[in-house]
């Protein structure tokens, strides 16, 4: 198993006498290392900057091994950074442990006692923090009628369903009134539809309480429902920060692209470039774009459609090649709401999506070659 490597910190990073007051959660420079099981370093958070305010729900998302989870661990003080610094309403959270930090967290276990009851479960954190049974019983009942589970309060566990399970979890954090709730794959252990619906009422928990949500998910489309804002990682580092909109239209590089799903990358040689327009000659394919200075004819360059903005025309084409193609259909997946068309030309594969009601006409269509195209607003250029 992998051991924990502390440094001291950075060189000019801030003295806990040094740091300046402010509301919220910031990271600097948060790094955490590991020891490999050949002694060499292991880079699990790699150089994160982060500003969080107060009442924002944020979503670290990314694949397995990306240090999204290990980051959230180490604002929960269940690691240590081995440099960095992390600053919630301008004191430093270093070296405090978890019970003395004003921050709760919510793993995907629930770890429920399954000998007490759901009140007496919510009760613990308090008790354990020496408050007094008459308040920490009215402490435990707000929380409880917060997540909609005051009939439920002389039940045991196994008699509760997994979305309660997790109401009653998210109750037995919040009766500790904390500044800032983190919440690790909260609904992975969780089916479809249990996981729809906790994806609701989690964001409208969030906007009740008006706390800091910190989420960890791999999943897009969960981040993409409950978000204020989203940080992708990758490797340890932050690929790109952004409001749900933006992250799953405009990606700003290669790595979100991809990640975020169905979006189709197209790489060449800029070859015109007239005002802000420029198109990329991408093989048997040219792409038109808009794109500010930087990209001049000669430069290499790649570009990102989504699949939602490829379109099947029955019509010709203009003609000039440009943003538009004709290809192989190779699967025609039926969605219900949307139909998914995975299409070839030569060695590049597409997606395409289309409304559910297109499906007639695309039924059968394998191995046929139909043409798409779509809009130079639906082109987003990828940085390096």
């Amino acid at each position: 198993m992998a051991e924990p490597i502390v440094e001291a910190h950075r060189e000019g990073a801030a003295a806990p006498s040094q740091i300046q007051r402010g509301s919220g959660l910031e990271l600097r420079s948060l790094t955490k290392l590991f020891s490999g099981h050949h002694g060499e370093r292991v880079v699990a958070v790699d150089d994160v900057n982060l500003t969080i305010d107060h009442g924002e729900y944020v979503v670290l998302l990314g694949p397995s091994g990306c240090g999204k989870t290990t980051t959230l661990r180490m604002i929960g003080g269940h690691e240590e950074p081995s440099s960095g610094e992390m600053i919630l309403d301008g004191e430093s959270l270093l070296g405090l442990p978890p019970e003395k930090r004003p921050t709760t967290t919510v793993f995907q276990h629930f770890a429920l006692f399954p000998h007490k009851n759901v009140l007496d479960n919510v009760e613990f954190g308090p008790k354990m923090h020496g408050v007094g049974k008459e308040a920490r019983r009215r402490k435990a009942e707000e929380a409880l009628e917060m997540v909609g589970l005051t009939e439920f309060a002389d039940r045991k566990p196994a008699a509760l369903s997994g979305g309660q399970q997790q109401r009653v979890a998210l109750a037995r954090v919040l009766v500790m009134e904390p500044k800032a709730l983190l919440l690790d794959e909260p609904l992975g252990d969780l089916d479809r539809l249990l996981r729809l619906r906790m994806r609701v009422e989690l964001r409208n928990l969030q906007r009740q309480l008006g706390l800091m949500f910190i989420h960890v998910t791999h999943d897009q489309e969960e981040a993409l429902s409950v978000a204020d804002r989203i940080v992708v990682m990758h490797e340890g580092r932050i690929a790109q920060v952004g409001d749900p909109l933006t992250i799953s239209t405009r990606p700003e590089n290669e790595i979100v692209a991809r990640f975020m799903g169905d979006n189709n990358i197209f790489r060449g040689n800029v070859v015109a470039r007239e005002g802000d327009r420029l198109v990329i000659d991408a093989g048997r394919l040219k792409v038109a774009a808009r794109a500010p200075a930087g990209f001049e004819p000669g430069s290499e360059a790649a570009a990102s459609v989504r699949a939602a903005g490829l379109r099947v025309d029955q019509e010709r084409g203009s003609g000039d090649g440009i943003n538009e193609l004709e290809c192989e259909v190779e699967f025609v997946e039926y969605l219900g709401d949307l139909v998914k068309l995975h299409l070839r030309l030569d060695e590049n594969v597409f997606v395409a999506k289309v409304p559910g009601d297109e499906y007639a006409m695309l039924r059968g269509r394998e191995g046929s070659t139909v043409r798409i195209s779509w809009q130079e607003a639906d082109v987003q250029l990828l940085r390096p």
